[in-house]
């Protein structure tokens, strides 16, 4: 049996093919393209009891997964995050059967460590030296680390504003980082000049085709998690929106399989308030976003005005009867602190903005009593350390402990 049943890329647009042995970026239309694989040949030849003996990272999907040959593989034991329950937040907000995808625990912190463990492995496969990419901070680090393990030059630019720890880790790994005094769509152009000047493989969001293979494994997981039965509600903190494209593409690509039964759970793109394009059009019930202006928000890793798969973002939310939800800055920050305190868990703010969402859902009875509803969080909150102020009393050595406040 093959290790990858990769076929061919397509275009979702205009449906041109092309090769996966050679380098491509856009469709010549312009649209992202995305990846097929001979589903039929791997529905008669493989089967999921398969998995149990495997190791417990994405590569355990690997028939499903566009890189050929297994020696082309850049790993560093990405994937297989823990699909945690949340009683006494879920009973907080009235959603019992609520279970946390908790992607700060895999290599680099988020979940941009599964697109660029897959998206890196596939440019070694295609012979790529040198890469570069625009980023909100944690992908630039996450290519950037798996980039240097494959021995690709990574180059990477990213807004003034980006949180300073993925700064140190593009530049720990050796990564020729710049930043640029805007938002990520100022970066993505001047990527996008030096990229036309030198020939470099543009690694940017859907213009590579891969590292949507490698955000889609989240999908994989949570269904075998749950027995490969569908939960009903997954929530995703959305800027491109890439892992909730992938979770729709993988749960398709499992129906075709005959690998999970039940219905395709409902898919909920989560935004913030002062960058909500997908919202913006999901309500206005377009197929396309606008450009947002002058976008802002403490979660920012979802700070992106106008995403180039906004459309397929989209259609994944209106094939699976989901929605799209906006929540304040305010209202981040405060769910970040509770999930803490009743959970333990320490989150990224735009994992926090999916509870808010869940909480809002549960309260306007788009969340049904009985639901079992998934949030992904899609990084630690290590990342944003400095949103959380503190100012604890400070003891002198041999002073009395101050007395508890009744």
């Amino acid at each position: 049996m093959p290790f990858s049943y990769v076929s061919h890329l397509y275009c979702p647009k205009c449906e041109r093919t092309y090769g996966v042995d050679q380098i491509h970026q856009l469709c010549e239309c312009g649209s992202p393209l995305l990846v097929a694989y001979d589903l039929e040949s791997m529905r008669q030849e493989v089967k999921r009891e398969a998995l149990a003996e495997r190791e417990p990272s994405l590569w355990r999907y690997h028939e499903l997964l566009p890189v050929k040959h297994r020696e082309h593989i850049v790993s560093l034991g990405e994937g297989m995050t823990p699909l945690v329950p949340m009683p006494r937040f879920g009973q907080k907000i009235g959603i019992p059967s609520l279970y946390m995808k908790d992607e700060g625990v895999i290599p680099t912190g988020t979940f941009k460590a599964r697109g660029a463990a897959v998206g890196v492995s596939k440019a070694k496969e295609l012979g790529v030296k040198q890469l570069a990419m625009p980023t909100n901070g944690n992908a630039g680090a996450a290519w950037s680390l798996y980039a240097a393990r494959a021995g690709i030059q990574a180059t990477v630019v990213m807004p003034v504003d980006a949180p300073e720890m993925t700064r140190k880790e593009c530049a720990a790994a050796g990564a020729k980082l710049y930043l640029v005094d805007g938002l990520i769509s100022d970066a993505g152009q001047i990527v996008a000049k030096a990229i036309r000047e030198y020939g470099w493989y543009d690694a940017s969001t859907l213009k590579e085709p891969y590292r949507i293979e490698g955000k889609k494994t989240m999908g994989l997981e949570i269904a075998e998690q749950f027995s490969w039965q569908l939960p009903d509600v997954i929530l995703y903190p959305t800027g491109g929106g890439v892992g909730l494209i992938g979770i729709y593409k993988a749960i398709k690509e499992l129906q075709a399989l005959g690998w999970v039964s039940g219905h395709m759970p409902r898919l909920v793109a989560v935004q913030a308030e002062h960058c909500a394009p997908i919202v913006k059009a999901w309500s206005e019930k377009k197929r396309e976003s606008a450009f947002w202006p002058n976008s802002s928000t403490v979660a920012f890793g979802i700070n992106v005005p106008k995403a180039l798969g906004d459309f397929l973002v989209l259609e994944a939310v209106y094939d699976t009867d989901g929605c799209a939800v906006a929540i304040g800055d305010e209202e981040i920050l405060a769910e970040q602190r509770t999930v803490a305190e009743l959970e333990g868990a320490f989150i990224c703010p735009e994992g926090a903005a999916a509870f808010a969402a869940a909480r809002k859902l549960r309260e306007s009875g788009w969340i049904r009593g009985g639901e079992t509803v998934v949030v992904l969080n899609t990084g630690t909150g290590l990342k944003y350390a400095d949103l959380i102020h503190t100012a604890p009393l400070v003891l002198e050595p041999g002073d009395p402990f101050p007395k508890r406040e009744s």
